[in-house]
């Protein structure tokens, strides 16, 4: 797998680790700060996840991806 590949392959790994700390976070909260917090994760992580998503998808269409 070549490194842009990698690169891309981390950051939804590392989405999908925020988005579950936040889903974790918002059931253990005690305030309505810590809700936006967890809320603010969330919607960056959706956010990066789109983009990551998006970038893999022009790297298998030009064929570069490779799961190997």
């Amino acid at each position: 797998m070549k490194p842009c590949d990698r690169n891309i392959k981390q950051t939804l790994e590392i989405t999908d680790t925020m988005i579950a700390l936040a889903d974790k976070g918002d059931l253990e909260r005690e305030d309505t700060g810590c809700g936006i917090l967890y809320g603010v994760l969330r919607d960056a992580a959706y956010k990066i996840k789109q983009l990551a998503e998006q970038e893999k998808r022009r790297h298998q269409a030009k064929g570069w991806w490779d799961e190997n």
